[in-house]
């Protein structure tokens, strides 16, 4: 990655609706991962993160990983280790705010691939600085995995059927009692099952959020939630917004990018 025989600080890749399943890897340089529309896949050793538009992946150096992009236009932003304070060591999902976002698509101008003029050095430098402070305010979209294969069928069948999946459904899949897997369930992922069935529907609901064409009734019902209110209330808990707010913010700035 990079330019060979260069000292390599910071660059941009851009991903213009490619199809990306990458097996598992690691970098030696931080990655910020933001998809322009629509939404990616990153998985880590120890959560998948369904990453819809709005949020970032940060992937820090040595970070061990896989990332599914489907013709989605998506960025990348690569930060020496030594450039970027409090990078942590695990995998995680950030809000985007509107300054990093322009950030990010303003980054696309220097490739990994070429020489970074001076200009871009500092300008990478400084988004680097402010990635240090964007990435503490981390969101719950997290989505837990496990090597039990029991409560991985369970985890599967629960996100292949977010509006109809239940407690009892979910044990015939698994195979477990009811008292069993919620036992079990916990164990691995560190949730409850409805807690992990409501992360994951609040997660593909910020992806159709992003679809104006939906209305929001129909999204929360689409994804299982029993009324429009509980979807919004569970929305705000997570990211400080009510799904109308979010979609507003989001159209703003989908329109602003012409």
């Amino acid at each position: 990655m990079g330019r060979p025989g260069a000292p390599l600080q910071a660059g941009a890749h851009l991903s213009t609706g490619m199809n990306v399943d990458a097996p598992w890897h690691l970098h030696d340089m931080h990655q910020l991962l933001y998809a322009f529309e629509g939404s990616v896949e990153v998985e880590s050793k120890d959560a998948g993160h369904l990453i819809p538009h709005q949020f970032a992946a940060w992937i820090p150096a040595g970070a061990i990983h896989r990332t599914t992009i489907h013709r989605v236009r998506s960025g990348s932003v690569f930060f020496h280790p030594s450039m970027v304070t409090g990078a942590g060591s695990r995998v995680r999902v950030v809000l985007v705010p509107p300054l990093m976002r322009e950030m990010i698509m303003c980054a696309m101008r220097w490739p990994i691939a070429q020489p970074v003029p001076p200009i871009g050095r500092a300008y990478l430098k400084a988004l680097a600085m402010l990635c240090g402070e964007w990435i503490q305010s981390e969101a719950r979209l997290a989505l837990p995995t496990s090597a039990d294969p029991r409560i991985r069928k369970a985890m599967v069948y629960t996100r292949q059927h977010l509006a109809t999946t239940d407690l009892a459904s979910v044990c015939r899949v698994a195979g477990l009692s009811e008292r069993s897997l919620r036992r079990h369930f916990r164990a691995a992922a560190g949730m409850t099952w409805e807690a992990y069935r409501r992360r994951c529907r609040l997660a593909r609901a910020i992806v159709l959020l992003g679809d104006a064409k939906l209305t929001i009734g129909g999204i929360a019902d689409d994804v299982g939630f029993e009324s429009q209110g509980a979807f919004a209330k569970a929305l705000r808990a997570l990211i400080g917004e009510r799904p109308s707010d979010y979609r507003r913010r989001i159209q703003r700035q989908l329109a602003g990018d012409g």
